[in-house]
């Protein structure tokens, strides 16, 4: 009797994950089938169907070059860094007051201090390294 319950319960299980499944990839593709059904196209007078798009916009406007963009991208990671950064310290000094003496949880608390401070090191010094090399290179430019 143990085994017809064990299996029964499997197979519901293994039944309940595979329909949790399907219904979370039906409702994935279920808005795009609804956007594909254009009725302004196609027919009789078999006008093109889409968007007509005369080039490629660019999705982020004033950057025109490869410089620029790493200059807006090592800000970015700047503006998310730097609160994650102070937020990670709060929670290494959390630790440090959570461990109440216990070695092991000090130890914890002090190699997530550790590497907070790595990572706030390195916020740092790709940000220090990108200006560097950006005004090496407008000097380059000015001089020749």
């Amino acid at each position: 009797m143990k085994k017809i319950i064990g299996k029964k319960y499997s197979i519901i299980s293994v039944i309940s994950k595979y329909s949790f499944v399907f219904i979370i990839a039906f409702a994935l593709v279920m808005p795009f089938m609804f956007v594909s059904a254009d009725p302004n196209c196609g027919g009789k007078d078999q006008k093109p169907c889409g968007v007509q798009i005369d080039g490629i916009t660019n999705p982020i406007q004033g950057i025109d070059n490869l410089p620029q963009f790493i200059e807006w991208f090592i800000n970015l990671v700047l503006i998310v860094g730097v609160p994650l950064l102070v937020l990670a310290i709060i929670y290494a000094g959390f630790l440090y007051v959570k461990a109440q003496g216990n070695s092991e949880e000090l130890t914890v608390a002090h190699k997530t201090l550790l590497y907070t401070v790595i990572g706030g090191a390195l916020l740092l010094g790709a940000f220090v390294i990108a200006n560097a090399i950006g005004k090496t290179v407008e000097d380059i430019k000015s001089t020749t």
